[in-house]
């Protein structure tokens, strides 16, 4: 027996699944995970031995790939000061520093400690400073775990058809309204029958969790009408987005102010970490400064910050977008043409150096059209891709991500191996 294996074997004796975050179980793909040992640079390596072209890059925030020597000088030298202070350090005033230069919708901000946290805040801030218990999300948009949030939410819950958590009581999911992403007249009505109750809308401005889907044009500046006419905030989640598709985020790309911001992964270099930020006049509201109540242990940990803000300076030279860019681009067109070579129906969704190959003709503008997309297919592809020493996303409705640690020649390898994929995937059909 490998040992990863046996390691899969012992740990779903102790935790629930045999993993801590349910897409990493490989049931939407099939099989059973590898236990990973390391990783350095473009690559991993499981406990096993077998090494492994990384797209998955931890699910987004290892921009500069692993084990960047930046990050790892940054995060050992902040350990040897100390793990967790409960007191404020200068470098969280640089990281605030950093986030509020490069968003220009960002006056003040709050470090918190993941993803789910952030967006979980910002909601509390919206109602809190409109008085208004309503929010609206889009199907197919996964926020973190909180339980007002978990309403079609895609990522996890699109990989197991799971719309709806059990555990989330009725009345709480009742106070969040869906529409499609993409679907402006959808928004509208919304607001036409529900306006004086909403407080915010929260969007990934590029969904990333039912697949990478980008926003329509005028879909982003509709919705910053719509809110500001009813008097509802806009939130742009950008977890997966912030310091991915550019420096400033989605909003430089699509040059849309959002009032709130939730940032995540990226600003950690790999250590959990989460923000969320806005104007003055929103973020007075947060206390100390104001009655909305939001606190952490380790908001701000040392060592998180640290590493993200190794990240962030080596991509403060706008130069790594215009290299990430070109990836992206390359490994694009090598899945289309792997993708037409094998007479295999394939639409690839990418935005900057993210990207999905959903297997299916029609484009993917929303989640009703990701849904039809076969998974199937997929998995056979994945698998095809793993045994080619190509690792990619478990599941059809996440993103690929690629590094400024991955070379021409690794984009050219995973093209032959998709090609190679793809034809044996085609002949099982």
């Amino acid at each position: 027996m490998s040992d990863s294996k046996s390691l899969f074997a012992a740990a779903t004796r102790v935790i629930p699944g045999g993993v801590n975050s349910p897409v990493r179980a490989f049931r939407g793909v099939g099989g059973e995970p590898f236990f990973v040992a390391r990783g350095a640079g473009a690559r991993i390596w499981d406990v096993d031995g077998r090494e492994y072209l990384d797209f998955l890059g931890s699910w987004g925030p290892l921009i500069l790939g692993h084990a960047a020597p930046p990050v790892v000088d940054a995060v050992v030298q902040a350990a040897a000061r100390g793990t967790s202070y409960g007191a404020p350090t200068p470098a969280e005033v640089e990281m605030a520093e950093a986030i509020t230069s490069a968003y220009p919708s960002i006056e003040l901000v709050r470090l918190v400690s993941s993803g789910t946290e952030a967006a979980m805040s910002a909601i509390r801030v919206a109602r809190g400073v409109t008085g208004r218990p309503v929010l609206v999300k889009f199907d197919g948009c996964y926020h973190g775990h909180a339980d007002s949030l978990l309403v079609r939410a895609g990522s996890g819950g699109a990989t197991f058809s799971i719309p709806d958590s059990a555990g989330v009581p009725e009345p709480l999911a009742a106070l969040t309204l869906t529409a499609p992403f993409n679907d402006l007249e959808a928004v509208k009505a919304l607001f036409a029958a529900r306006g004086p109750e909403v407080a915010a809308v929260i969007v990934e401005p590029v969904a990333g969790n039912m697949g990478v889907v980008a926003p329509r044009p005028g879909f982003l500046e509709g919705l910053r009408e719509i809110t500001r006419a009813h008097g509802a905030l806009l939130i742009f989640d950008e977890v997966i987005t912030g310091f991915r598709v550019a420096y400033g985020g989605a909003q430089e790309l699509y040059r849309v102010r959002p009032d709130l911001t939730c940032l995540g992964k990226i600003i950690g270099g790999g250590l959990p970490v989460g923000a969320y930020g806005g104007s003055r006049g929103v973020m007075d509201h947060v206390a100390p400064l104001g009655s909305v109540y939001q606190a952490g242990t380790l908001s701000g940990n040392p060592i998180a910050v640290a590493a993200g803000l190794a990240t962030l300076r080596r991509l403060a030279d706008r130069s790594a977008y215009a290299r990430l860019e070109a990836l992206g681009g390359a490994l694009e067109q090598g899945l289309r043409r792997a993708g037409e070579r094998a007479g295999v129906e394939l639409t690839v969704n990418r935005v900057g150096s993210m990207l999905t190959a959903f297997f299916c003709a029609a484009p993917v503008p929303d989640y009703a059209a990701a849904r039809r997309a076969s998974t199937r297919r997929y998995a056979r592809f994945f698998h095809g891709m793993l045994r080619r020493g190509v690792f990619l996303a478990p599941s059809q409705f996440e993103a690929a991500f690629v590094s400024l640690a991955h070379t021409d020649a690794d984009i050219e390898l995973a093209a032959r191996a998709a090609a190679e994929a793809m034809r044996e995937a085609s002949r099982e059909d």
